[in-house]
C-alpha cells in the first residue's frame, strides 16, 4: 500500500491515515522535530523503526498499514520509539471475507503482451537458461554428483559448448531412511521430479547409490518421467565404485552436450514466465519500498499473461485475511485457510509457535511482530486476484497471481517454487540476503539505499529512492518489470556473474528420520 502524501522534509513515513505509528526514514536523535504535526522524539529512533504519533495506552492495537500489527504492553508517549520493549502481539484473530474482492484477472490485450527471449523445450515449456542438472536421489551419491559437475564447470568439459550456462548439482541431505509413505517423502519426490522437469534444464542425469529408500526407479514410476535421451539414470554400486561412476556420469552428460548447446532462444510470450516472489534479511521499509514495488511488476507480468508465485505462508500469518478475499473461488480460499490451519498442527506438535518473533535481523531492522512482517510480506503479491493455492513443489499449472504453501526458510521455500516449475525469481532483501538459486536466476531488490550502497556488487536493484520520496512504488515496480524481461531473456543477474547458487537447493525435510 503506497505511502500517505506527505512533505518531502518529513523525516517518517505514514504508510495509512488510520496509522498510530509511523516508520523513520532515516536515524532521529533524541528531541528532534520529525516535520508531521509536531511531534518530537522523546528517544533515538534508529532508521527503519517506529515511533509513535499519538499516546498509546497499555493493551491499545498498534496499527501500521492501517492494519492490527500488536499491542502495547505499556504506555507509550507521543514520539516514542515502539519495538520489543513496548509492543508484543497476540493470536492472530482477523475476520475473513472470502472472495469479497473476486474479480477476473484483467489480462491485456493479446497484442499489447510483452515477449522475452526464451528456450523453447520439446515438452512445450519455456526455460530462461540452458542448464544440464545432476539430480541426488540421495545424500550417499552427492559427492559423484559434484565432482562429475566440477569436471565440467571447472575441468574444462563445457569447451565448445557456450551456449550452456553450467552443470548443476542438485544434491541434499535426505534420500534415506524415511517413511515412503510420509508427507516428508512426497515432498521430496515432487521436489526432485520438479527439478528434473524445470524448463531451465536441457538434460537430467539423476544418480543414486543404489541401496537407498527414494529408488529412482520408484521416484520416475510416481512421477510419471521417463528416461530417454535427455533423462538418464544410473546408481553407483551398479557402476561399481565412486571412480567408474564419475566416469560413466561424465560419459552420459557428453552425449547430451551437442544438442542441448543447439537449442536458440527465440521470442516467447511472458505466459510462459512463472516468477518466484521471495524476500529475506528484511528490515522495517521491506514493506514500504521493495515488497509493494515488486508487487507492482507481478501485477504488470499478470496483466502480460505470466505467473507470479507468492509463498512462506509463516509469513503471511496475520495477513492471510488480504489473500482470501482476493480469491477467484471460495475453495481457493479455503485451501490457504486449511494450510494456515496444517501449519498451527505442525508447529504446536514440534513445540513452537506459528506467531512467532520475526528473525534478529528481522529485529534489528525494525520489525517487531510477524504480523507486521507478514503485511509487508503480502505486499510481494500485488493485488491480482489469486487464482490457486499449492502445496510445497506441486506443479504450477495456472497462469496469473497464486500462492504455494512454504517454510518461511527462504533456501527451502524457493526449492519449492522451483520445483513447481518457476523460471526466475525476484528477492526483496533490506539486510542483504545474497543467495542465488540455480537453475534459476535471482534478482536481488534493495529495500533501502544505506544498504544497497553498501553492497552494490549483490544488489540488482535499489528501491531505497521509494523511502526518500525521490521514487515512486510505480516507476520502481516498472523498473523490475524491464529487469525481469531483461534476466529472463539472458542478461546475468549479479548472482550469476559470480556464479552463485550451487548451494541453494534445499527440498523441505519434513518428518521422521529413522
Amino acid at each position: 500500500m503506497p505511502a500517505i502524501a506527505l512533505p518531502k522534509e518529513a523525516r517518517v513515513i505514514v504508510l495509512n491515515a488510520a496509522d498510530n505509528v509511523a516508520v523513520a526514514r532515516d536515524k532521529i536523535a533524541d528531541g528532534s522535530p520529525i516535520g508531521l504535526d509536531d511531534v518530537v522524539s522523546t528517544g533515538d529512533i534508529p532508521r527503519g523503526h517506529k515511533l509513535a504519533l499519538r499516546p498509546i495506552q497499555t493493551g491499545d492495537a498498534i496499527l501500521k498499514y492501517g492494519q492490527v500489527i500488536g499491542f502495547a504492553t505499556q504506555p507509550i508517549r507521543t514520539g516514542e520509539h515502539v519495538h520489543l520493549q513496548n509492543m508484543a502481539m497476540q493470536e492472530s484473530n482477523v475476520a475473513h471475507e472470502f472472495c469479497a474482492d473476486a474479480r477476473p484477472t484483467p489480462l491485456l490485450p493479446e497484442g499489447e503482451r510483452r515477449t522475452f527471449q526464451g528456450f523453447r523445450r520439446p515438452n512445450g515449456m519455456v526455460g530462461t537458461r540452458n542448464y544440464i542438472g545432476i539430480v541426488s536421489s540421495v545424500n550417499c551419491s552427492a559427492t559423484v554428483a559434484k565432482a562429475t559437475a566440477d569436471y565440467f564447470n571447472r575441468g574444462g568439459g563445457l569447451a565448445n559448448h557456450s551456449n550452456i550456462d553450467g552443470i548443476v548439482a542438485l544434491t541434499h541431505g535426505g534420500g534415506c531412511a524415511i517413511n515412503t509413505a510420509s508427507e516428508g517423502y512426497r515432498y521430496l519426490v515432487r521436489t526432485l521430479s520438479g527439478y528434473a522437469r524445470n524448463p531451465n534444464f536441457g538434460g537430467i542425469l539423476m544418480i543414486g547409490l543404489g541401496c537407498e529408500t527414494n529408488q529412482i526407479e520408484m521416484l520416475l514410476e510416481r512421477s510419471g518421467l521417463t528416461e530417454g535421451a535427455f533423462l538418464r539414470t544410473m546408481t553407483i554400486q551398479r557402476m561399481g565404485g565412486t571412480r567408474k561412476s564419475i566416469e560413466a556420469a561424465k560419459a552420459a552428460i557428453n552425449e547430451m552436450l551437442d544438442a542441448v548447446n543447439a537449442v536458440q532462444r527465440t521470442p516467447q510470450p511472458l505466459s510462459e514466465l512463472k516468477l518466484a516472489l521471495q524476500c529475506g534479511g528484511s528490515d522495517g521499509y521491506s514493506g514500504i519500498s521493495a515488497n509493494p514495488a515488486l508487487g507492482y511488476a507481478a501485477d504488470l507480468l499478470v496483466r502480460h499473461g505470466g505467473t507470479a508465485v507468492l509463498s512462506e505462508t509463516p509469513e503471511i500469518y496475520g495477513a492471510e485475511h488480504l489473500l482470501t478475499r482476493r480469491a477467484t473461488a471460495p475453495e481457493v480460499a479455503r485451501k490457504l485457510m486449511d494450510r494456515i490451519d496444517w501449519w498451527r498442527a505442525y508447529t504446536a506438535s514440534n513445540d513452537a509457535e506459528l506467531n512467532n518473533n520475526p528473525s534478529h535481523g528481522n529485529k534489528a531492522g525494525g520489525l517487531t511482530t510477524i504480523l507486521e512482517k507478514s503485511l509487508g510480506a503480502v505486499a510481494k503479491g500485488g493485488t491480482m486476484p489469486l487464482e490457486a493455492v499449492y502445496e510445497y513443489a506441486e506443479p504450477i499449472d495456472r497462469t496469473g497471481f497464486v500462492f504455494m504453501d512454504t517454510p518461511g526458510y527462504d533456501p527451502v521455500a524457493v526449492t519449492g517454487q522451483v520445483a513447481g516449475g518457476c523460471n526466475i525469481i525476484c528477492f526483496t532483501t533490506g539486510r542483504g540476503s545474497v543467495s542465488g538459486f540455480k537453475p534459476a536466476p535471482c534478482i536481488k531488490i534493495a529495500t533501502n539505499t544505506t544498504m544497497y550502497e553498501h553492497m552494490e556488487e549483490d544488489m540488482d536493484i535499489n528501491c531505497g529512492g521509494i523511502v526518500t520520496g525521490e521514487d515512486s512504488i510505480e516507476e520502481a515496480g516498472k523498473r523490475i518489470f524491464e529487469k525481469v524481461i531483461a534476466v529472463a531473456s539472458g542478461e546475468q543477474s549479479l548472482s550469476e556473474t559470480f556464479d552463485y547458487g550451487d548451494n541453494e537447493f534445499v527440498p523441505w525435510p519434513l518428518g521422521a528420520v529413522t
